[in-house]
């Protein structure tokens, strides 16, 4: 009898999310954005302020926020940064805890984190009345899991202090996620609690909103050679990553497999690189103004 098709759990999601990271140039991409355009978007924050208020939004394991960090304290050498975070997932912020833990250079850096959901966040903010505001705000890579995105971008850009900036990472139109989700959607399983959303579908809202942004645009790849190795380890959590269902390969249908299979090895979605298969994961890095 084979097992039924399931969702992941939140520690399957973390194992699978790993492989993703381990084969994919994601973080470099956004090494790359820190580095080319971080600098001068942080140098216009704070205004003068003794005190720079940070809010991550669904900041995972912590490694690109203190990133951020860093060149915040770069830009504005001596100033406090009071930095908050929103994260689900206590294995997340437990590894995220332990990252502030073993990093020495973050005397003037006071972290508080918050095992909440973003909308249980806005809840409980509502709740007490009193709105803190922050002079810049950052959710990577985290809108795919919230349940109502026009909504939650409006109550943090309104989260925002004067002069302040809120920065979304999404997927950009020009990824083969894009391509997946609009033409193969008949592929994923219905297992994928997640929302297919790219970088049009925020400026969409932003608009609507009437607020002021500028979009940035980064290559990015994902080798997922492995997906189509038969009983390969890796390229069954690749596959449980990229379809949110707990041992895709083993428990889809056949066809269903193979359509998948099929689609991924596209044109719009991948490129052949010397005998690989590298999927696109662009990013569009988009900065909202307050």
């Amino acid at each position: 009898v084979i097992p039924s098709m399931r969702s992941l759990t939140a520690e399957e999601y973390v194992e699978a999310f790993k492989s993703f990271l381990d084969h994919s140039t994601e973080h470099q991409c956004m090494d790359e954005f820190n580095n080319e355009e971080m600098p001068s978007i942080m140098a216009g924050l704070g205004n003068g302020k003794s005190t720079i208020n940070v809010l991550g939004v669904g900041s995972g394991t912590g490694e690109q926020d203190l990133k951020m960090i860093r060149i915040l304290q770069a830009v504005h050498p001596g100033v406090f940064i009071d930095n908050e975070i929103i994260e689900p997932n206590p294995q997340h912020v437990a590894a995220y805890k332990e990252l502030v833990n073993q990093a020495p250079d973050l005397q003037n850096v006071s972290f508080i984190w918050h095992q909440l959901t973003s909308s249980e966040y806005e809840q409980q903010v509502k709740e007490k009345g009193a709105h803190k505001k922050f002079d810049f705000i950052h959710m990577i890579q985290m809108l795919y899991r919230v349940e109502d995105i026009p909504n939650t971008i409006k109550f943090f850009h309104s989260c925002l202090d004067h002069h302040g900036k809120l920065l979304i990472i999404i997927l950009s139109d020009s990824s083969g996620w894009a391509s997946l989700w609009k033409k193969y959607r008949h592929c994923l399983p219905s297992t994928d609690s997640g929302h297919y959303i790219t970088s049009n579908g925020i400026t969409d809202v932003l608009k609507r909103l009437g607020v002021e942004y500028c979009v940035y645009e980064f290559p990015s790849g994902w080798d997922i050679t492995e997906c189509f190795i038969e009983g390969d380890p890796v390229g069954g959590r690749m596959m449980d990553f990229l379809t949110g269902t707990k041992n895709f390969l083993g428990t889809a249908p056949p066809g269903l497999r193979r359509q998948l299979q099929e689609a991924l090895c596209q044109p719009e979605c991948s490129s052949k690189k010397d005998g690989r298969i590298v999927f696109s994961n662009n990013l569009s890095m988009i900065v909202v103004g307050s």
